[in-house]
């Protein structure tokens, strides 16, 4: 994998969101794939309230660079709240998830951190939202990829994480068996 065009898309995918006038938020992924969730910037920390609003403007930015569905856009205002551009450069998928009222989301919407990357001012998710968000995934669909994915963030970030967040998040998701698992060492990150 090119990680260099893995972050060309990622960077290209923020310019244009950016013009679009829509909040991406993109966590910096361990396979080539950027997770998104989506927030009107007009009202920064609200849920998209009138999104069908945003489509046009969304469809247009993207038509150069990204295969962009018009019809998967529109659906994903409803369940499973999901949609998929293709980079025409490099190929590579980018994953948007449209931000729901749910509290959990809510709270990582609220959490979110304001870093340079890419060469852009973008947010992303917080070490334990990311493996929070992971393994709720895999409580959904089983995926070994999403368990070695949140092992992997512990195995870097494991002294700075926010056990009692953790904790808290887990159990009001139902996920709370993986997590201790994997803070304790019984489950560990896949070596390459």
């Amino acid at each position: 994998m090119k990680w260099s065009a893995l972050y060309g898309s990622g960077s290209r995918c923020l310019t244009v969101c950016d013009r679009a006038g829509v909040y991406a938020r993109c966590d910096p992924p361990a396979e080539p794939f950027w997770h998104c969730l989506f927030a009107d910037r007009r009202d920064g920390e609200q849920l998209l309230e009138h999104p069908v609003e945003s489509i046009p403007s969304l469809l247009h930015e993207f038509r150069d660079d990204f295969y962009l569905d018009e019809q998967a856009v529109r659906a994903a205002l409803t369940a499973p709240d999901q949609f998929n551009a293709i980079d025409k450069r490099s190929a590579f998928k980018i994953a948007f998830w449209m931000l729901r009222s749910a509290p959990f989301e809510m709270s990582v919407f609220q959490r979110r951190l304001s870093v340079h990357l890419l060469g852009e001012q973008s947010w992303i998710s917080t070490a334990e939202d990311v493996i929070l968000h992971k393994l709720y995934w895999d409580s959904l669909t089983r995926s070994e990829r999403q368990v070695a994915d949140a092992a992997g963030v512990i195995a870097v970030q494991s002294v700075s994480l926010d056990r009692a967040y953790l904790e808290k998040w887990s159990g009001e998701l139902g996920i709370s068996e993986k997590p201790n698992k994997l803070l304790t060492g019984e489950i560990k990150p896949k070596s390459t």
